[in-house]
């Protein structure tokens, strides 16, 4: 592993730093192009690895985890100059962790915890999943029952999680488990780091009508976990899961993870298909380029719920979806199966012009990935506006009374 660049001096002004961004961009494809394999996941393990090496993987981390304990600035001023060079500084397999694990067990983990994990994390060496839903607890996240037991030096974890992300890639996932069962739901949750190369963990990828297979359903059976790999306090998973969820939500609304149809190239689609002096259509691309401009403003506004960049981005998601099907009827049907296609460089449209239906299919996701549009308007509700939470007769009564699905 490279040394991270650490930096104990004054912070740069942000003029200098956005030079030093820039001559790593210029740098980055050369530092880059001798990935140890073509695959997407290895050019973005070599990526994360040249950006952490550069000193630029943990700007807003700590300098004794290997960050440059800058604020928050400096990290949006890098996303920004990212964005304005077309860099594809998401990496793709990696945003689970860079943008949900790794923050949450930077801001609640032990020191022991951040020392394993964080610096390993951040320069790609280890790729990590969100074990959150399970089949039998629906929306109602907290009434999950994958068990974790204390034994000796170990936890053993019995349970099922579903919709997994990346796990069939995960070295480590974020786990919620219960590990009481005598004290209200929401009060026997802890949060662990469980080692997902093990023989008592399955994967199992579930196939979506995109051809492609994001998530998986996980089977644990006896998995085990140092007793230590507990991030905050056992028992107290809920208050870090709502944490962890902060963090996606955030990075959603911000771009991360799945992506609408991009608005450039819908308006590309409108014009190669004589569209443009259409005044329905030409609303339509205003729309779009309205929520374009309104997601980028909202991310630049500090403090502001993360509910409400995801609420915009899932909009954005619908609505790209809604006239991109209408420009490309009929050809939005015309797909010849090939997912590869949308997920590279070029993105939704091949050069058969097939992959229409791709960004189309996939844009369902939207409104679900990360807590459904009902649940964020409920968070903000009750959380932004204060208006009563909803009535919940299990409220105060130990889980193990509580009526479970069967």
């Amino acid at each position: 592993m490279g040394e991270p660049l650490v930096v104990d001096e004054p912070a740069p002004g942000l003029d200098e730093f956005r030079a030093e961004v820039r001559g790593f961009l210029d740098q980055v494809h050369e530092l880059t192009s001798h990935a140890s394999g073509e695959s997407t996941l290895e050019r973005g393990r070599a990526y994360l690895a040249a950006r952490f090496d550069a000193g630029l993987g943990a700007i807003d981390y700590p300098v004794e985890n290997g960050g440059r304990g800058l604020d928050s600035r400096y990290a949006r001023e890098f996303r920004v100059e990212a964005a304005s060079r077309k860099s594809d500084d998401r990496a793709p397999g990696f945003g689970i962790g860079l943008d949900m694990c790794l923050p949450t067990i930077r801001d609640h983990g032990s020191d022991d915890l951040r020392a394993r994990f964080l610096a390993s994390g951040l320069r790609g060496d280890d790729v990590w999943c969100q074990l959150y839903s399970e089949p039998g607890a629906g929306s109602d996240l907290a009434g999950l029952t994958t068990r974790a037991v204390r034994d000796g030096d170990e936890w053993v974890v019995t349970g099922q999680k579903v919709w997994t992300s990346g796990a069939a890639d995960a070295d480590y996932g974020i786990l919620l488990a219960r590990t009481d069962w005598d004290v209200p739901k929401h009060a026997g949750i802890s949060m662990l780091v469980l080692p997902m190369r093990q023989p008592a963990v399955e994967v199992r990828a579930l196939n979506q009508m995109t051809g492609v297979a994001h998530f998986n359903e996980i089977f644990m059976d006896g998995a085990r976990i140092p007793a230590d790999w507990v991030v905050g306090e056992e028992g107290d998973g809920w208050r870090l899961a709502m944490a962890l969820l902060a963090h996606e939500r955030s990075s959603i609304g911000a771009g991360g993870g799945r992506q609408p149809i991009p608005t450039d190239r819908i308006i590309d689609l409108a014009r190669s298909t004589g569209r443009t002096t259409d005044p329905l259509v030409r609303q339509d691309l205003a729309r779009l380029v309205t929520g374009t401009r309104i997601i980028q403003w909202v991310n630049q506004r500090q403090d502001l719920h993360p509910s409400i960049a995801k609420l915009w981005r899932s909009r954005q998601g619908r609505d790209a979806s809604h006239v991109t099907s209408g420009l490309a009827f009929p050809g939005g049907a015309a797909w010849l199966g090939d997912p590869m296609g949308a997920t590279e460089p070029g993105g939704f449209l091949g050069a058969d012009g097939s992959h229409w239906a791709y960004g189309i299919c996939d844009s369902t996701a939207h409104s679900l990935g990360g807590g459904t549009d009902e649940v964020q308007k409920n968070t903000l509700g009750e959380r932004v506006l204060g208006l009563p939470r909803e009535p919940a007769p299990d409220r105060g009564l130990p889980f193990s009374q509580v009526p479970k699905s069967s």
